[in-house]
């Protein structure tokens, strides 16, 4: 009996897809990469998880753990090419179950394949929030946020997705299962071991269950989007943001005006506010009590200082829903044709830094390809920036294409002198394992390598991904 025929035969039919049912899995959410696979294995449960982990050890076949294929790095996709060993694609697809939700406790304990917005909703149910969120909430799972470390629009109240997993089970490269489910908020009883499978894009084992902490529910929220005088203001207006509206201030995202004019263009959506400045900034103050009166005294005070030019504040859901969708839909991927040839980058920089970072990301690029755009947007509240350099017209794109290695390594080593990352919230996966390793000092690099041989001997466990390309 061949390897795909002794898994069919354990998990049934609906475990197990091949060719045509298979593709879809194979390719990531922007087609940069795409790789062969054996099959798609779909367990439906921890003990058929472990069971496929046993049988790929045994017949040396590598694991590439999957959400909802919604990552921007690649790292929930096989690789292409010559590798050392065929490889599976796990799907967490048939483990999406909501196990429960404990008000009480301030708990949700979810499956690996559960998405972000199902929990959202269970959890809403029950008048508490699970506060991480983005734009993919509807695919994006548990265990795929929990592999990069996902952020979102609220990290700067509530943080990454590291500060909300309490407990975590896992099906280790042995395919042993390490039953770290606890909701304890306190524990210094040894080495925090759930710490290590966070953020580590599935090359230590594979997490099937999370208990994960909520939050107590805003009921009053309100959303402005605002002009600002430039990015010089983003520091002042956010310090001034949290002087007096303090902890409620639970998203700072920036939108440039050429996104913000396409996104409308592109929806039929009217202007929220008419053109006039470069770059906008989408907050939201979130609370148990009302909040208008301090959104509408911050934006006055920022206004008499200079910082914010103009301001449309969010009266109605249809208006606040307007407002959101036009963050959610920034991506270059669904305003310009010409965005598969640009340069992407998932950067942060220390948030005092951004303006000047920015503007010397913005000079590079006119140096090397004018014309060209320089993009920016999202969470630079908490110093992460989505920068995009792109040709946006057809005559563009054969110019850019001669400069975008150079312009990429030039972009990548400012960001290494401003103190930055290249990898905030998406993961390393495959696109950055071979940009990554300037980053970090080899140290590090070494005792990262000693934990993966630690934990996977045999190097089946996501293979090519996360660890800088070579030794």
């Amino acid at each position: 009996m061949t390897f795909v025929a002794e898994l069919r035969s354990d998990l049934g039919p609906a475990g197990i897809l091949t060719g045509s049912d298979a593709a879809p899995y194979l390719t990531g959410q922007r087609g940069l990469f795409s790789g062969e696979a054996l099959a798609v294995v779909r367990p439906a449960s921890v003990d058929e998880t472990a069971r496929v982990v046993q049988a790929c050890a045994a017949y040396g076949v590598a694991i590439v753990p999957q959400g909802g294929n919604t990552g921007m790095s690649g790292g929930a996709v096989p690789t292409a090419g010559d590798t050392p060993m065929p490889a599976i694609v796990l799907s967490m697809s048939r483990m999406n179950r909501i196990v429960s939700v404990d008000p009480d406790r301030w708990t949700v304990t979810a499956e690996a394949g559960a998405t972000i917005g199902a929990l959202q909703q269970a959890t809403d149910a029950a008048n508490r929030q699970f506060a991480p969120d983005w734009g993919a909430r509807g695919t994006a799972t548990v265990g795929g946020a929990i592999a990069t470390n996902a952020g979102g629009n609220n990290v700067l109240r509530y943080g990454t997705m590291r500060d909300q997993v309490l407990g975590l089970e896992a099906v280790l490269a042995d395919g042993r299962v390490w039953d770290g489910l606890r909701a304890l908020r306190k524990d210094s009883s040894g080495y925090d071991l759930k710490h290590l499978f966070i953020g580590a894009e599935g090359t230590l084992g594979v997490v099937t269950r999370a208990v994960l902490r909520l939050h107590p529910a805003t009921p009053n929220a309100q959303s402005a989007l605002a002009a600002i005088s430039g990015l010089g203001s983003l520091m002042r207006l956010l310090e001034l943001a949290s002087a007096r509206c303090g902890g409620d201030v639970t998203a700072f995202e920036l939108v440039p005006d050429v996104g913000l004019a396409r996104v409308c263009e592109k929806l039929g959506l009217s202007r929220p506010l008419q053109a006039g400045a470069e770059f906008y900034v989408l907050l939201r103050l979130a609370s148990a009590e009302p909040v208008s009166e301090r959104l509408g005294a911050f934006l006055a005070e920022a206004s008499e200082r200079g910082w914010v030019t103009d301001a449309a504040v969010a009266v109605t859901e249809e208006h606040t829903e307007r407002l959101w969708t036009i963050r959610d839909e920034l991506s270059p991927m669904f305003l310009w044709a010409q965005h598969e040839h640009g340069l992407k980058f998932d950067n942060a920089v220390p948030i005092d830094r951004l303006g000047p970072y920015h503007d010397e990301v913005r000079r590079i690029a006119a140096e090397l390809a004018p014309g060209a755009l320089t993009y920016g947007f999202g969470h630079v509240g908490d110093g992460n920036i989505h920068l995009y350099v792109l040709p946006t017209r057809d005559e563009q794109v054969e110019p850019f294409l001669a400069v975008r290695d150079q312009l990429q390594e030039r972009i990548d080593e400012v960001t290494f002198r401003f103190g930055g990352t290249l990898s905030a919230e998406h993961g390393i996966g495959q696109l950055l394992q071979g940009r990554i390793r300037p980053q970090k000092p080899p140290v590090e690099w070494e005792l990262m390598r000693s934990v993966k041989d630690a934990l996977d001997p045999q190097g089946i466990m996501n293979p090519h991904k996360t660890l800088p390309a070579g030794p």
